[in-house]
């Protein structure tokens, strides 16, 4: 992969391509913080590469258009680094995005693959304060990547129909982004199998008196991202059962909307929405007894075992490479109970925060059976009636919004969540 080649299909690192503006698997980049000095590692073209490639810009034209004066040849790299070790200077480094970096970087400086795992926490936590609170720029991007997002699921609302193929519906929210001018931000998920949190098979048929969920986003020229979630049915209404099940969600997406603001710990959102939905499920009878203890012991974990949500931006799941206990923790550790532990995001929110909304609600045959096998909480569950719904499927509504100095703010276009909407668009 050259530098020359399109940046953004093949991501390299996503905090170069923030502090770079460039994003070529053969680039490296040296930030010499007592010399005030930046430097971009890389080779030019060859007459091979523009045979295939075409007449390009220079390293050097690029690196200017990005405020980066100095270039150097990819093998002078080497000689830098050792030269600051020999000095006994620090060399900081994150946490390798690729399985090649970390070879790259053994050889660069003479380490063994456990040291390269020793990686900079000053630096980890820097990148991760300023990339967290997102400039204006930013957030105008990834508005423009939520729109398109918004039109991919419209397209697949108006399309659902029984006897279609899942890969259909794939195929034309895909194109949606590319009319867009714009990539995934990750690979589709279209299925009629929601129970499945990260589905990427495409090969079922949609059947009547079913449901279909697409969590599918769109990713800017810039390289920010959209991520949207919307369950409907294959019908053009719901059935009663889906009815019931789906308000739940809803209200559960709504209150943890309601709780978005500056000062508030997103660990107390996603419990809100965990006991709304443990109390909707108490209502239709598939829990019992005090759900705030039923919530603090993760039994609502049977049909709830994800995240309400996570940080947004360059990446879907945004620096997740860097660590989850300092990007959505702040260093705090995460929890290990079932459930909880899939939370992405504890910490308490700040204005520029962007971060994505999508509880749900999930019956897992495999996960049914262990749990009432084992006849696991017992005093929260009543096994008959969800035996009685092991075939129902999954739901999930995810958008994708803005902390704000006083409140939250919806990013992108809106898309249907209410019955009464999905089932408008659905005529």
């Amino acid at each position: 992969m050259n530098y020359k080649d399109n940046p953004y299909h093949f991501r390299q690192d996503s905090t170069f391509l923030y502090f770079f503006g460039l994003n070529y698997a053969s680039l490296a980049a040296v930030i010499d913080l007592d010399e005030g000095k930046e430097t971009i590692f890389g080779d030019e073209l060859t007459v091979d590469d523009i045979v295939w490639m075409g007449t390009q810009p220079t390293l050097k034209e690029k690196s200017m258009q990005i405020g980066v004066k100095n270039t150097a040849p990819s093998a002078q790299l080497k000689n830098v680094l050792q030269d600051a070790k020999a000095k006994e200077r620090t060399v900081h480094i994150l946490p390798p995005y690729r399985g090649e970096h970390t070879l790259k970087l053994m050889n660069l400086l003479n380490i063994s693959f456990e040291d390269t795992q020793k990686t900079s926490l000053d630096f980890i936590k820097a990148v991760v304060d300023q990339r967290n609170v997102k400039s204006e720029e930013e957030i105008i991007e990834i508005d423009k990547a939520a729109t398109v997002s918004a039109d991919m699921h419209l397209a697949a609302y108006k399309m659902v129909r029984p006897g279609m193929k899942e890969y259909e519906i794939a195929s034309k929210v895909q194109q949606v982004a590319k009319n867009a001018n714009c990539e995934l931000s990750f690979p589709i998920i279209a299925t009629i199998n929601g129970q499945t949190l990260h589905n990427h098979y495409h090969g079922n048929t949609l059947q009547s008196g079913g449901m279909f969920l697409l969590d599918a986003g769109a990713q800017t020229p810039s390289g920010y991202a959209g991520d949207l979630s919307s369950t409907m049915p294959i019908d053009p209404k719901f059935t009663d059962r889906q009815k019931e099940i789906y308000q739940i969600v809803y209200e559960s997406h709504e209150a943890a909307i309601a709780m978005l603001k500056p000062g508030t710990k997103f660990k107390d959102v996603h419990l809100t929405a965990a006991k709304t939905i443990a109390e909707g499920m108490k209502n239709m009878g598939f829990m019992k007894g005090d759900m705030d203890e039923a919530v603090a012991q993760g039994a609502h974990a049977l049909f709830f075992q994800c995240g309400t949500g996570h940080m947004m931006g360059m990446d879907v799941h945004d620096m997740e490479n860097l660590g989850e206990q300092y990007v959505g923790y702040k260093g705090e550790p995460k929890s290990t109970q079932f459930g909880l532990k899939s939370l992405r995001l504890a910490r308490e929110l700040e204005p520029g925060f962007v971060l994505t909304i999508e509880p749900g609600i999930y019956f897992i045959p495999e996960l049914i059976d262990m749990w009432k096998s084992e006849n696991k909480f017992a005093d929260f569950i009543n096994w008959d009636k969800v035996e009685s719904y092991k075939d129902f499927g999954g739901i999930r509504n995810e958008e994708d919004f803005v902390i704000t100095d006083s409140g939250a703010r919806l990013l992108g276009k809106r898309i249907p969540k209410s019955i009464e909407e999905v089932e408008a668009i659905r005529e």
